[in-house]
């Protein structure tokens, strides 16, 4: 009979496509614990919120793949080295709440600060060349709070799949060996960047770009779709390199942080085209103090 009353409520849920709301970790688990007792699959989907379409393609594709989505929207204070990064991030929990309740999300986690660290993480992460370059050399201590939170929401959730997107492709390559290392057993699933109509990919921060700044950051995209088919006419690694620096330099409101051509596997910078089963360049690009990601793959 209870096995009866689980699945008519599993039933009725998915019938009714209600959004769940929860801030705590203790009723999360237990409306995640029945739900995998009746044979429920869960895609997990971690955010900080300000949801644009790329996450909305991320949750479409794990109510494709699994039974119920998991969104979650917390605003990781480890992850930032730059206080004033943290303080401006954008929080629209809101319009959030409406987007996820309108493409009919299953359940949404937003817990506080205490709820997601009872105690203060002290964990130090080892990912090697992985974690040190690009990203790791700008922005020191980052990588190790994504794993801190990522480690903790697996923990909580423990998803089948979970789902990340490939702007942020280092730290896609980070969450596959965090996955590895420390044997989670979950499936980690890569997903397309999502662009805007003029390229840009699409990013929480790009709502705290100017109206000049936003006319100008396509540049980027554009850019590196053209490096791309530079690699195929005979330019070196080198001159590419220097070239998309340049072009995106030019722009009054754009100015490179850094952009490496590496292999995709061990994040390692490249000197040739033939170095590698996979090559990729990663770029960063400040518009004023808002810092915004990209990359493109060379297939060659």
């Amino acid at each position: 009979m209870n096995i009866l009353i689980v699945l008519q409520k599993s039933y009725i849920r998915k019938i009714l496509q209600i959004l769940k709301i929860f801030h705590t970790t203790k009723e999360l688990r237990s409306e995640l614990s029945w739900l995998k007792n009746e044979g429920s699959t869960i895609g997990f989907i971690p955010t900080m919120g300000a949801l644009h379409k790329g996450h909305i393609s991320l949750i479409g594709k794990s109510k494709k793949e699994t039974s119920f989505t998991v969104c979650s929207i917390f605003v990781n204070p480890t992850q930032f080295n730059n206080p004033n990064d943290l303080k401006k991030y954008p929080r629209t929990l809101d319009k959030d709440i409406e987007l996820l309740e309108e493409i009919k999300c299953d359940i949404l986690f937003v817990p506080s600060e205490k709820e997601v660290y009872p105690e203060p993480d002290t964990r130090q992460f080892d990912f090697g060349t992985l974690g040190k370059v690009m990203e790791g050399s700008f922005r020191p201590g980052h990588f190790n709070g994504v794993a801190q939170v990522v480690s903790r929401f697996f923990s909580i959730i423990n998803p089948h799949k979970a789902y990340f997107g490939e702007k942020d492709f280092q730290q896609l390559v980070i969450i596959r060996e965090l996955v590895k290392s420390e044997k989670i057993n979950v499936q980690i699933i890569g997903c397309p960047t999502v662009r805007e109509q003029d390229g840009l990919a699409m990013s929480s921060r790009n709502s705290l770009l100017s109206p000049l700044q936003r006319q100008n950051a396509p540049l980027i995209s554009q850019t590196l779709f053209k490096a791309a088919g530079l690699s195929k006419n005979g330019f070196s690694v080198n001159s590419v390199s220097n070239w998309v620096e340049n072009q995106i330099n030019s722009s009054d409101y754009l100015k490179v942080e850094y952009f490496q051509i590496v292999n995709e596997d061990g994040l390692i910078p490249v000197s040739g085209w033939n170095e590698g089963t996979g090559i990729i360049g990663c770029i960063a690009v400040y518009a004023g103090d808002v810092r915004l990601i990209d990359n493109v793959r060379f297939n060659l």
